[in-house]
C-alpha cells in the first residue's frame, strides 16, 4: 500500500488534467486554471511522497510522464486552440489551419517528457522548459487575454499571429538544449542556492505588484535567472 501512495497522487494529477480539458471545452477557463493548479500540487507531492517513502519505481516514473502529458501538454494545447478560435470570432482574418498549430504544444510536450525519462543529465538541472512551467505560462496568458477588461490588451493577446509566435516559441523551449535552473534545494549554502532564493523573492514581489497577472512574468523571469546563474553541467 505504501508504494501505491505516490502513484495515487499521480493519478489525481491526471484526473485534474482530464477535468481541465472538460472545463476548457465547456468554456469554463477559470475552473480549468484551478484544476491545472491542483495538478501542479499533486505533481509536486507525488515525487515528494516517493522520496519520503523511498518507493521509487519505473512504473511511477512512466505514470508520472503520462499524467504530465495530459495535464501540462494536452490541456494547455486545447486552451491555446480555443484562444485561436476566439480570435476568429473577433473577425481577425487569418488562415483556417492556424489553430492547429496549437497541437505543437502536446506533441513537443510528449517529446520533452520522453527525453527526460532517458536523459541522465537532468538530476541537478533541467534541459529545456519543464512541462508544468510551460503550462503555467500558457494558462496565465490565456486568463489575461480572456478575462481582461481592457479591449486593447485582449486584442493583442488573442491576435492569431501573436498566439502563433507564443505557441512556436514555448514549444521550441520544451525541447531546446537549454540548461535551466532546478528548483530542488539540497543544502542551505547561499552560493549554491542564490538563484533559487532570488527567484522566490522575485515571484513574491511580482505577485504583490501584479497579483494573478504576475504569472505571465514568472516564467520569463525564471528563464532569465537560469541564464544568469547557469547550472553546472556534469
Amino acid at each position: 500500500m505504501k508504494s501505491f501512495i505516490p502513484n495515487l497522487l499521480t493519478l489525481a494529477n491526471l484526473a485534474c488534467g482530464l477535468l481541465a480539458i472538460v472545463s476548457i471545452f465547456s468554456s469554463d477557463y477559470k475552473q480549468a486554471a484551478i484544476l491545472m493548479a491542483m495538478s501542479q500540487v499533486f505533481d509536486f507531492f507525488d515525487g515528494f511522497a516517493a522520496r519520503l517513502l523511498k518507493v521509487h519505481s519505473e512504473l511511477g516514473k512512466q505514470l508520472d510522464s503520462l499524467a504530465d502529458l495530459v495535464s501540462f501538454g494536452v490541456a494547455p494545447g486545447f486552451l491555446v486552440f480555443k484562444m485561436f478560435q476566439m480570435s476568429y470570432l473577433s473577425g481577425e482574418p487569418s488562415p483556417d489551419f492556424l489553430p492547429y498549430i496549437a497541437l505543437l504544444i502536446p506533441l513537443l510536450s510528449a517529446l520533452r517528457l520522453a527525453k527526460f525519462n532517458i536523459d541522465t543529465r537532468q538530476a541537478d538541472y533541467f534541459i529545456g522548459m519543464p512541462t508544468p512551467a510551460n503550462a503555467l505560462f500558457l494558462y496565465s496568458i490565456g486568463l489575461m487575454g480572456i478575462y481582461t477588461d481592457n479591449e486593447t490588451v485582449q486584442n493583442i493577446i488573442l491576435h492569431p499571429f501573436l498566439l502563433t509566435a507564443i505557441t512556436i516559441i514555448t514549444s521550441f523551449l520544451l525541447v531546446a538544449e537549454l540548461p535551466l535552473m532546478s528548483l530542488k534545494v539540497k543544502n542551505t549554502k547561499w552560493k549554491e542556492n542564490k538563484g533559487r532564493i532570488i527567484l522566490l523573492l522575485g515571484i513574491i514581489l511580482l505577485l504583490v505588484i501584479f497579483r494573478f497577472r504576475a504569472l505571465a512574468f514568472i516564467i520569463p523571469f525564471y528563464l532569465l535567472l537560469s541564464l544568469v546563474f547557469k547550472p553546472n553541467k556534469k
